[in-house]
């Protein structure tokens, strides 16, 4: 046979497409004639009914039909022995069971299987043409896939009937990787790397932060929906769900810091309300205080000349300033905070808020983890695949 296209490979019906010129041969010692001393190299038909023809026909064939423009694609020709050799053309739609484990890491093994409908092997064997019996057009183009190597084999397979002939290829296609990495791999990097722009901006930017977080978790799971619309509903998980699960986690996982970062910001807000009135009591406190202090000092001293209040006096009267700068009472304004002078200063320390902690670590963490993932991912699926190969 010679393999002139092959047009698609369906992953969802699991099923591909190929063109072919298929022919065979056999000897038929009936159809003997006389060759006029070697005039007459042999007979040509165009009607396949006039002489015996094994009764051959594709076992994984879902559709085909011949082609028939201009005329028909066929001839038969009879050689003065006895030897028949039928030719056709023939397009086949033909089931190609594939395993999706590594998908799109993957390599599928697509088959062509001839047998004999009613045959046995007592009647009838079919045999592979020595020397290339199957070549390939050169150039073969395919969308998404190519083709590697093809192997010709035998597959006779035994029934309760008999035992019939069976004669196979093996199509080996390598899947293109180059297609997925633009349109799938990198698109999900640069949603889960947008992500995490969340954590560089203001906790009180909380329009913005959510905004985000749900425009790319939405944007993503659009995106996983899309791959799997594409691909059958298989009971076990590909290498692309893998992929496309952990990055929905690490969108996910973005919008609940934020949440974890605002209910962290409102609990320190709470605290520091709560701080500062503490605070201010015991400001008002010791202000108190420091007023009794103060009377108690003026009323017993002994040239007490003073019938008014502690902080009652008339101007110019330097003995009540003298008395009042003793009850001075000093206290040193707190010192702000100063958690971003670099980004090494904004790692998380005990003067910063949790909130903000949890962002720095957030901002570390995260970019960590992803390369630790894409690590792991990698090196697994392309050993697998070299195990598989």
């Amino acid at each position: 046979m010679f393999l002139r296209s092959i047009s698609k490979i369906d992953d969802y019906k699991m099923e591909y497409s190929v063109q072919l010129t298929f022919r065979e041969q056999w000897l038929d010692e009936r159809l003997k004639f006389d060759d006029i001393g070697g005039r007459l190299k042999y007979l040509t038909l165009t009607e396949a009914n006039r002489v015996w023809m094994p009764d051959l026909f594709f076992s994984n064939e879902k559709e085909g039909h011949f082609h028939n423009i201009i005329m028909p694609n066929v001839y038969i020709r009879i050689f003065p022995y006895g030897s028949v050799l039928y030719s056709i053309r023939i397009s086949l739609t033909l089931a190609c069971p594939m395993n999706l484990k590594l998908y799109p890491l993957d390599r599928q093994v697509c088959s062509l299987r001839m047998a004999s409908y009613g045959w046995t092997t007592a009647d009838l064997v079919f045999l592979w043409k020595e020397g290339d019996p199957v070549q390939v057009v050169k150039n073969l183009h395919l969308p998404r896939f190519t083709l590697e190597k093809f192997l010709t084999d035998y597959c006779n397979s035994k029934t309760n009937t008999g035992e019939y002939s069976c004669l196979k290829v093996d199509l080996l296609f390598k899947r293109e990787f180059s297609y997925y990495l633009i349109q799938i791999y990198i698109p999900c990097c640069m949603l889960v790397i947008v992500s995490w722009v969340s954590f560089w901006l203001d906790q009180g930017a909380v329009p913005a932060r959510v905004s985000l977080g749900v425009t790319t978790l939405l944007t993503m799971a659009t995106q996983t929906s899309g791959i799997n619309a594409s691909l059958p509903p298989v009971s076990y998980t590909k290498a692309i769900d893998v992929w496309t699960g952990v990055c929905l986690t690490f969108v996910f996982g973005a919008l609940l810091e934020f949440a974890l970062v605002n209910y962290a910001s409102r609990s320190a807000d709470r605290a520091a309300d709560m701080h500062r009135e503490n605070m201010k009591k015991k400001r008002r406190e010791l202000e108190q205080a420091s007023l009794d202090a103060a009377s108690d000092l003026l009323d017993t001293d002994s040239n007490a000349t003073f019938a008014m209040k502690p902080l009652v006096r008339h101007p110019g009267d330097p003995l009540a300033l003298e008395k009042l700068r003793q009850c001075e009472v000093h206290m040193q304004a707190p010192k702000r905070p100063n958690c971003c002078r670099s980004w090494l200063a904004k790692f998380p320390t005990r003067k910063c808020s949790r909130s903000k902690r949890i962002d720095v670590i957030s901002r570390i963490t995260f970019p960590l983890v992803f390369a630790l993932f894409n690590l792991v991912y990698w090196s697994t699926y392309l050993f697998r695949e070299e195990e598989e190969e």
